[in-house]
């Protein structure tokens, strides 16, 4: 990770992705406390099991939340994008607890790291700041409940399809840089049979299948 501080000059950026925290004083603040870091791609900023310092404000580049079951397989949760903050993330850091996610760059990420210290003060001085978490935690509540309705009531056929969907856009890109292995563990499924159904999908034309990489039509 590249860390910098905060200038004056990031304002303007601050209130283009984040509209909702409106207020001079809250952006001033986030500008004292925050601090700006780059995340290379495939760089894990948390992991399960150790207390997290901090919460993460997302100015570009996306970030997958992932749960662990107890055999090591990973179940993808979430994304975090530009604009967004982690709710599991927030709720260990007012808790004080250990985490239970895994969050990992699927590209190069900027944030604004937020310390876990000013969070509950933010939350009482700061008004948009308060509606903010609660929007964060509503949002999050929503996909994970999607998360749960397509694991208990999808094909896996289809959870794939939609996954490489808003994998490609979420990349702007039609081109998906995965192995088999890896989408495999975010849908808690096998690598054969990952692999089965893309070859299934190829042969009708929906995508085309490369080394590590995936393109869609």
């Amino acid at each position: 990770m590249e860390n910098r501080k905060i200038e004056l000059e990031d304002i303007k950026s601050i209130q283009e992705i984040f509209p909702d925290l409106y207020e001079p004083q809250i952006k001033l603040a986030i500008i004292e406390k925050g601090t700006w870091m780059k995340i290379k791609e495939g760089e894990m900023l948390m992991d399960v099991g150790q207390y997290i310092k901090f919460m993460p404000l997302l100015m570009s580049g996306s970030i997958k939340i992932l749960r662990e079951d107890t055999d090591g397989k990973e179940l993808l949760i979430y994304h975090v994008r530009q604009g967004q903050t982690c709710a599991m993330a927030i709720t260990c850091c007012l808790g004080d607890s250990k985490s239970n996610i895994r969050a990992i760059a699927e590209e190069e990420c900027q944030i604004i790291a937020i310390p876990t210290q000013v969070l509950d003060e933010w939350s009482t001085i700061f008004p948009s700041w308060k509606h903010f978490i609660m929007r964060s935690y509503q949002s999050r509540f929503e996909e994970l409940l999607q998360t749960i309705d397509s694991i208990a009531f999808q094909k896996l056929d289809d959870r794939l399809e939609k996954w490489l969907h808003e994998r490609a856009k979420n990349n702007e890109n039609k081109i998906i840089q995965a192995t088999h292995s890896e989408i495999a563990n975010e849908l808690h499924s096998s690598r054969e049979v990952i692999s089965r159904l893309l070859k299934k999908m190829e042969s009708k034309g929906i995508l085309s299948l490369g080394r590590n990489k995936i393109e869609m039509h």
